[in-house]
């Protein structure tokens, strides 16, 4: 099983949840429901805390951390993180859609229906207004999100849900 405690606190997941082998959940963390961490992720709340909420999906390669003594990690309900992003000791609100290799740093914040560009980098500090697409390197606002975009955050969602009960069901769980 994937989980480790560090400094006598054990990661804390919802039963519903689904861990991939090869995830690494380690310290201070806790996973809602139906949420699911995929495989080679690292969730790492060693030295901060991390928070996930309900059916967020943290998608393949991904690393969550946190900055010990200053920030630790929110992630919220309804959340894409897609494949290999950074999410460093940040704020990311509830229903936001953060794209494949997107890096999210220190006391940024990504509020509700917001969306963050594959590869963009959000600078410590940042806040990206909830009905905007931010892209770049750093990154700043590209345009606010078209008519339908929001709808389809909640669609893949709901495919991550599905899909991590239907592994968990399978037999490829390691947590919960």
């Amino acid at each position: 099983m994937p989980l480790f405690p560090y400094r006598g606190v054990v990661p804390s997941l919802d039963p519903t949840a689904f861990v991939a082998p090869g995830a690494a959940i380690i310290g201070d963390v806790v996973i809602g429901a139906n949420s699911s961490v995929w495989f080679n992720c690292t969730v790492r709340g060693d030295v901060h805390e991390i928070r996930i909420g309900d059916n967020t999906n943290v998608q393949d390669g991904t690393v969550v951390h946190v900055t010990g003594g200053r920030f630790g990690t929110y992630i919220g309900s309804n959340v894409t993180i897609g494949h290999g992003a950074v999410i460093h000791a940040c704020t990311l609100q509830d229903g936001c859609f953060i794209g494949m290799g997107a890096t999210i740093l220190d006391g940024a914040v990504v509020e509700s229906g917001a969306m963050v560009a594959a590869g963009a980098l959000v600078a410590p500090g940042k806040r990206v207004p909830a009905g905007q697409l931010w892209a770049g390197n750093p990154a700043k606002l590209l345009r606010p999100l078209k008519e339908g975009e929001a709808e389809g955050f909640e669609k893949t969602v709901r495919t991550y849900v599905d899909l991590g009960r239907e592994y968990r069901a399978t037999g490829v769980a390691e947590g919960g």
